[in-house]
């Protein structure tokens, strides 16, 4: 008990900052409360708690102590499953915002996470008892679910806020709704950037999110948007949008993107002394998406429905440019062939061959079809006086002749 009340002598809380907490309550309790007895409602004291591992967590320079009078913004103890190359980007960012971290992953990061300050759990058992506020995924989207089920989501807290990272949605959220219980929260998101696009900051970029499931409590509701804020605080631009409408979106502003950047990439394209802007951007294209792994864009094929038709339409369209580009070479082709030949049916002068079915003075031969009583050729349709119907006949069926020989 003394040092219960030597530590609450430190906090020195207006009454105005319990009144505002106490609603604050409901199922999202932490282990290292004041006493009962020395405040009405429950304080973490994870900024001052001389043995807490946030002690050595860095603090925003913009927001001062964590515990200080100008500080609005609450700390959140924020576990990082899957802490490769996109988590320690992450975790960069919320170290410096002053909240606690811990780590997980397959393999051994236990260095870098010491770097940025968070706790490295090697057996997922030992993370679950450090309760975290917050469960952020952020596993390869194919890894997702083995890793997931590795995890003794029994020993969370029954009210434990689940997020994922994933550049997939609806996959995801059917994940986590399938095998988290039915008392904890879970918010989708996508971060719409990286460690490549992101090197200047976070500011102006788009961050999607989706509650999924967050309860009505207001300590769970303040909970959601106090990580919600971390990327807010940053200057990102928050996008409220289902999972659906993600993936639908994301099949063309991401997989189309990726897809593009590696067939130029199987081309080898190279940079050369007379670039364009144009080509320059292609460079910059395939840098960016051939720097992440060929299993982030598996799994946008894989794990995203829209994909597929989006992969059928690019194939498409492709098929219509050539189709275009070759009918444009026959034609010149068909220019260049007959342009210099005479036509066929010709009575210049100079020609080599006579007309045909002409009555013209010059004529070597008569013509086919005459009913002239002099005439050395019989007519070759019947006797009728009226030539110009044998012939309109003959016309006709030579025209279908060809139009079954074309069939055929």
């Amino acid at each position: 008990m003394a040092m219960s009340s030597s530590t609450s002598s430190r906090l020195h809380l207006p009454s105005s900052w319990h009144a505002t907490t106490t609603k604050a309550t409901c199922r999202w309790r932490r282990q290292r409360f004041l006493p009962v007895a020395a405040a009405a409602a429950p304080l973490r004291l994870r900024a001052v708690h001389a043995t807490d591992a946030a002690a050595g967590q860095p603090i925003d320079a913009g927001s001062g102590a964590a515990d200080g009078p100008d500080d609005q913004h609450p700390r959140l103890k924020i576990a990082i499953v899957g802490f490769g190359n996109f988590g320690q980007f992450l975790a960069r960012t919320f170290a410096r915002q002053g909240h606690t971290l811990l780590a997980h992953s397959r393999t051994d990061h236990s260095a870098a996470a010491a770097a940025l300050g968070a706790t490295f759990f090697a057996d997922p058992h030992d993370l679950c008892e450090s309760q975290p506020d917050v469960v952020l995924l952020a596993t390869s989207i194919l890894s997702a679910k083995a890793v997931l089920a590795t995890l003794p989501v029994h020993r969370f807290r029954r009210n434990t806020l689940f997020v994922d990272v994933l550049s997939v949605k609806e996959f995801p959220k059917n994940l986590l709704l399938a095998s988290l219980p039915d008392d904890f929260d879970i918010i989708c998101t996508h971060p719409m950037f990286g460690p490549e696009s992101a090197g200047g900051g976070w500011g102006g970029l788009k961050f999607v999110y989706d509650e999924v499931r967050v309860g009505d409590c207001p300590a769970r509701r303040a909970r959601a948007d106090a990580f919600l804020d971390i990327f807010a605080r940053e200057g990102c631009t928050m996008v409220n949008m289902s999972c659906a409408r993600h993936d639908e979106l994301a099949a063309a502003t991401q997989f189309l993107t990726h897809t593009v950047g590696r067939m130029l990439a199987l081309l080898g394209l190279e940079p050369t002394p007379i670039d364009t802007m144009g080509y320059q951007a292609l460079l910059r294209l395939v840098a960016n998406t051939c720097s992440d792994s060929f299993d982030l864009y598996n799994g946008l094929f894989m794990y995203n429905q829209n994909s597929t038709e989006l992969l059928n339409r690019l194939e498409s369209a492709m098929d219509e440019i050539k189709r275009r580009l070759f009918d444009e070479l026959h034609q010149v082709l068909r220019k260049q062939l007959f342009e210099g030949s005479p036509p066929l049916n010709t009575d210049s002068p100079g020609s080599s061959s006579p007309p045909l079915n002409k009555n013209s003075p010059g004529s070597s031969s008569p013509p086919l079809n005459t009913d002239r009583p002099d005439s050395s050729t019989p007519p070759l349709k019947g006797d009728s006086p009226d030539s110009s119907s044998a012939t309109e006949s003959s016309d006709h069926d030579q025209d279908g002749n060809n139009e079954k020989s074309e069939n055929n």
